[in-house]
């Protein structure tokens, strides 16, 4: 397996472009009590660069999730009786996944089991560059392999517990201190691109292997994972390809948050700011 150490950039915007060019990603998620973490996906895409950015949730919680931010848009869809998204949800949004360039599935989505079912089929289905993160990664527990035949490209971004319980380990085992073995096979599992968060992240996708550098335990904070998903999903809707936005997503992520760390101290870093420090981010590189 080849290592890689340069990490990519993203091409200068042309003088005529308009929000079309950078791509509209389709962030599913949200249930009841959970609404944050689409809201910090879908506001760190728009700052990672992306056009348009969109959040489908469940009816119950779109009026919340509309509130958080006036620059992304909602979708509401079909939801059961407790607030999480139905799988009668499938239809609708397969038929908007259509209109994007890219979609993030998993944030803040509960553990509703017709939730699972919805999951199951939409990533089977969605043709779009799909990252699965969170609750989207949970669902999939022991049958991550659907995603082999599967249309679209995928980046799936598990913690060490995630990854875990997709490589079939007990439930109260987090990876093994292999950790190249285990992104490796789970690039293996998926037939794409892994990224095993935590102290240096790996990412891989079966031939190269990258190890990030960037980030500080001021991250280990909740939402700072949404933040990631977001950042990943606008670099795939911008038109780079999975590996590439991997890596310099979990880059800039954390640099982000080594420049939060900076200004504000590793204790106080909260996951809204590390889109507050995207843009320092960028211009670092």
């Amino acid at each position: 397996m080849r290592i890689v150490r340069a990490v990519p950039r993203l091409p200068r915007r042309a003088r005529d472009s308009h929000k079309g060019t950078y791509g509209h990603l389709l962030t599913i998620g949200g249930a009841p009590g959970l609404t944050g973490a689409p809201a910090l996906a879908a506001m760190a895409a728009l700052r990672a660069g992306v056009g348009l950015s969109t959040i489908g949730c469940p009816r119950a919680v779109q009026p919340v999730a509309a509130s958080l931010s006036p620059c992304v848009m909602t979708l509401p869809l079909p939801d059961t009786p407790g607030g999480c998204l139905s799988h009668a949800a499938l239809a609708p949004a397969l038929r908007f996944s259509a209109r994007c360039r890219a979609v993030v599935v998993g944030p803040g989505l509960g553990r509703d089991p017709d939730t699972a079912d919805f999951v199951s089929s939409f990533l089977t289905s969605v043709e779009a560059a799909t990252v699965v993160d969170a609750d989207g990664l949970n669902h999939l527990a022991g049958r991550v392999e659907v995603l082999r035949d599967a249309p679209g490209s995928f980046v799936i971004t598990p913690h060490p517990r995630e990854a875990g319980r997709l490589l079939g380990l007990p439930a109260s085992s987090p990876v093994p201190g292999d950790r190249t073995r285990a992104v490796a096979d789970l690039a293996k599992l998926t037939g794409g691109v892994a990224v095993l968060k935590g102290h240096r992240t790996l990412v891989c996708d079966g031939r190269r292997l990258y190890e990030n550098t960037t980030g500080n335990p001021g991250m280990a904070t909740g939402g700072t994972g949404d933040v990631l998903s977001g950042i990943i999903g606008a670099l795939l809707a911008q038109g780079l390809e999975p590996f590439d936005a991997a890596v310099l997503g979990v880059f800039v992520h954390g640099r982000a948050g080594d420049l939060a760390a900076k200004a504000l101290g590793e204790v106080s870093v909260i996951a809204s700011d590390l889109i507050d420090f995207l843009p320092g981010a960028f211009r670092g590189r």
